[in-house]
């Protein structure tokens, strides 16, 4: 049956799965909201301890993911990988070092006699939660926006964007309000994530002043996130996009994106439901005290996810749009891999299923006791 797919359906399906992952990264970033609100919520030893150790039980699945979903993208659509990762190199680089500091935090935070002392390890759990997470969510602003690059007949990107004669690579991603918009909601959904996620994971027998300042902090950064976002929804809706007709000649339409709406009622659909998820995971969680909300919450953010990732993908718009050159920019039909590449691919893709369901009994094994204070030693612990 797949190796009846046409190239186009092959394609479209590919971009779809790129997205689920990428969604799916975007939930998992509760790691990196929970990492911002170490300083802010934990008040004692005991309390940053037993933060960063229910964190750390998870730290890898973001970057995991991260990966995966890069490699995804390496493998059905290079010659975006190849444009974006080697032309905009610099912020990319950030971003994983961003994730190498995280790494090295979790491993040195607790060592006896560390160089640097716990709380410069803390600094930079904070900075891959903010600054990391925000440069993620500049980098996913370009697919409306639109990046400084141009293409030549052999496919060599040229990044032509420079401050004080120094070419940025990248980080000017940042300088559009549209772009940095995105970045602080991701930013801010991830602290509310964080605060859900470790309110479902430590029991909080002995810490009742920790439960209740997360619950406020997930609301706070509800409401600090909500306007952010509908900047970043409203702007979508009346900006122009980048169309592609029939010839593969592109060109900018007024409201394109909302015609795209417009076209495909189903990403709506998502969205409005993705937008209800989530506010129905914090009010539970701040009014009623419940500590399900990160599942309602966190599958609200992947559909939202779903939404910003492929809708400027589908209905013949270009999802990495040149600003320097308008016939540079990219589609998901001519920055794919070929038709054999992509068939083979899905075949490999149908074991996805079996992983996914091992990540979930792994998830539910680690998850089935709370973390208790009485399990926090130095030797446990992170």
């Amino acid at each position: 049956m797949i190796s009846n797919l046409d190239y186009i359906t092959l394609q479209q399906l590919w971009w779809i799965i790129c997205s689920i992952v990428g969604s799916l990264f975007l939930f998992l970033t509760f790691v990196q909201g929970g990492q911002t609100l170490l300083w802010q919520v934990a008040k004692t030893d005991l309390e940053k301890s037993l933060v960063v150790t229910s964190l750390g039980r998870k730290w890898e699945m973001p970057f995991t993911t991260l990966v995966l979903f890069g490699g995804a993208l390496f493998a059905a659509f290079p010659k975006f990988y190849a444009t974006s990762f080697g032309g905009a190199y610099w912020v990319w680089i950030l971003i994983l070092f961003s994730f190498i500091i995280q790494a090295v935090s979790y491993e040195y935070r607790k060592k006896p006699n560390n160089l640097l002392g716990s709380r410069v390890y803390e600094l930079f759990l904070f900075i891959n939660g903010s600054i990391g997470v925000l440069l993620i969510g500049a980098a996913v602003g370009t697919f409306y926006t639109g990046s400084n690059f141009t293409l030549d007949l052999y496919n060599r990107v040229t990044w032509d964007y420079t401050l004080m004669g120094i070419n940025l690579r990248g980080l000017e991603a940042a300088f559009s309000l549209f772009n940095l918009s995105l970045g602080i909601f991701l930013v801010f959904n991830a602290r509310v994530l964080g605060a859900l996620y470790l309110l479902n994971s430590i029991d909080f027998s002995s810490t009742r002043d920790l439960e209740s300042r997360l619950r406020k902090s997930a609301w706070t950064s509800f409401i600090i996130a909500l306007p952010f976002l509908l900047y970043v929804l409203i702007s979508i809706l009346f900006m122009k996009g980048f169309n592609a007709d029939s010839e593969g000649i592109i060109s900018l339409v007024s409201t394109k994106y909302l015609s795209n709406l417009l076209a495909m009622p189903y990403l709506f659909i998502l969205l409005v439901a993705g937008i209800v998820l989530v506010l129905y995971g914090v009010l539970t969680s701040y009014f009623k005290k419940s500590k399900k909300g990160i599942w309602f919450s966190g599958l609200g953010t992947i559909c939202v996810g779903l939404v910003v990732l492929c809708l400027p993908a589908f209905n013949n718009t270009a999802f990495y749009p040149s600003k320097l050159d308008l016939q540079s920019s990219l589609t998901i039909f001519n920055a794919s891999s070929s038709k054999f590449t992509l068939t083979v691919m899905t075949y490999v893709a149908l074991g996805i299923p079996i992983v996914l369901a091992y990540v979930i009994y792994v998830w539910k094994l680690m998850d089935s006791k709370k973390l208790t204070a009485a399990e926090i030693t130095d030797e446990e612990s992170y």
